[in-house]
């Protein structure tokens, strides 16, 4: 278990409930043009456009939607994976292939994803790009996210073992979701860049 400052802790919960609000109260075709601007910020990216294996997520709780970049990478013949809980190891993510012709099932937390059947799920380090949703983010390319750490997990080797890049983790988020410094816990894994309607930080 990771130990906790409780001053910290307390700071993380609230900033996490405010921005979880903020976002819920963006209108539906804000949200849609958010994320369409988004797709055209990253598509210009040579890393986004070199990448072969990218993780995409589906949105929940008006967080920016990865939808308009899941089609473009189909378009693209790229191969897109949505994160699924792990049956086995606690609180990680395993990476299943995604498809239009996916079947899909409700998780623990009533999002949807993939369904294990003979789709073989690809390595967290294994990935090229890894878009992931975040409550909140600062300067620093620090992340704040839902609580449950199961990116910092799942991406915990970037950490630990040296000489193993892994994929690039860039996080969506709406502008407003910046803020101007996280606290930050040992665990918490680095970004190298945050994408907004506006701007690509890269860090």
């Amino acid at each position: 278990m990771m130990p906790t400052n409780s001053n910290t802790s307390l700071d993380r919960k609230q900033l996490r409930r405010d921005m979880r609000s903020q976002r819920r109260c963006l209108s539906a075709s804000t949200q849609r043009k958010h994320a369409h601007q988004v797709c055209k910020l990253l598509s210009q990216q040579l890393f986004f456009r070199r990448a072969k294996h990218i993780a995409l997520y589906l949105p929940n709780d008006g967080e920016i939607s990865a939808v308009p970049l899941i089609e473009l990478c189909w378009k693209l013949k790229k191969t897109v994976y949505l994160p699924v809980l792990h049956p086995i190891l606690h609180n990680c993510l395993w990476f299943i292939p995604y498809t239009p012709q996916s079947r899909m099932r409700l998780n623990g937390y009533k999002i949807k994803e993939p369904i294990i059947e003979n789709s073989p799920a690809r390595p967290a380090w294994a990935l090229d790009m890894v878009c992931l949703p975040l409550v909140a983010f600062d300067q620093n390319g620090g992340r704040l996210g839902m609580g449950g750490g199961y990116y910092d997990r799942s991406f915990s080797f970037k950490h630990h073992k040296k000489g193993l890049r892994g994929p690039r983790l860039i996080g969506l988020a709406h502008g407003l979701q910046q803020v101007d410094q996280l606290p930050i816990e040992d665990w918490d894994v680095p970004l190298a860049g945050v994408a907004t309607e506006h701007h690509l930080h890269l860090f």
